[in-house]
């Protein structure tokens, strides 16, 4: 089995390691490479898992040799809609998120078998909710009005997202599908729960938009069952930062 990871950075990573312990030859771009590299890499019925940013082709090199693309998008895709889940159509409102939807639709024009996924915030160790999350401001100055905070988030867990991408390149299932764990949460939430870890007081951290993302079509589908089924899981099981 060949597994051609486009983009092998935090999410693909861990996507290779999955297939290596399957015995996989897993061949893994990061930004040095160009579409000649990527043609070199390329060989007939490889799996592709596409997590780079829609700045240049990359499917152009592919060809038609690839029996199977997965797409990395974003649930940006998906505009202001407050809730979504499969059945959401997609309303980008911002250039990032229309340029995402436009190499949704290279990938679905593709002659290969394909599946897109379209994952919530990503968080894992290193990066996310705890990396970000800052400590109470300095007495003197007014603190963050948390009633102000009704926003809710949803999030995947990196190590639940890689097994997502596992089971979908070894999938024949078509289509798009939200990704994200079961429970969606609040600024508040999220900075309570950090506080209790990191034994000191932090501030929520405001997101520009609400969004509760439902990911269980894809996870039946697909057969998953999330290691990390909220944040509450994912941030006790991982190392602590300091802040």
């Amino acid at each position: 089995m060949n597994v051609l990871i486009l983009g092998c950075g935090y999410t693909g990573q861990r996507v290779a390691e999955r297939f290596r312990a399957r015995g996989a030859t897993v061949t893994g771009t990061n930004r040095s490479w160009d579409l000649a590299d990527i043609r070199r890499a390329v060989t007939p019925g490889v799996l592709v898992l596409h997590s780079v940013p829609p700045v240049t082709n990359v499917l152009e090199a592919l060809a038609d040799a690839p029996a199977r693309v997965v797409y990395l998008s974003t649930t940006g895709v998906y505009g202001s809609a407050a809730a979504v889940d499969e059945n959401t159509p997609v309303e980008p409102d911002t250039e990032r998120a229309r340029l995402r939807l436009e190499e949704e639709q290279r990938v679905t024009a593709g002659p290969w078998s394909w599946l897109i996924l379209r994952p919530a915030a990503i968080y894992g160790p290193g990066r996310g909710i705890l990396w970000t999350s800052r400590p109470k401001v300095p007495p003197g100055k007014p603190a963050a009005d948390r009633k102000a905070c009704p926003t809710y988030v949803s999030r995947i867990h990196v190590d639940d997202l890689a097994a997502h991408v596992e089971a979908a390149l070894l999938s024949s299932i078509t289509g798009a599908y939200p990704v994200a764990d079961e429970h969606p949460s609040t600024p508040q939430e999220i900075a309570e729960f950090c506080s209790q870890l990191l034994n000191t007081q932090v501030e929520p951290r405001e997101s520009r938009s609400s969004r509760r993302v439902d990911g269980s079509a894809i996870r039946r589908l697909l057969g998953i069952t999330l290691r990390y089924p909220s944040y509450r899981e994912g941030l006790t099981q991982q190392p602590l930062p300091r802040l």
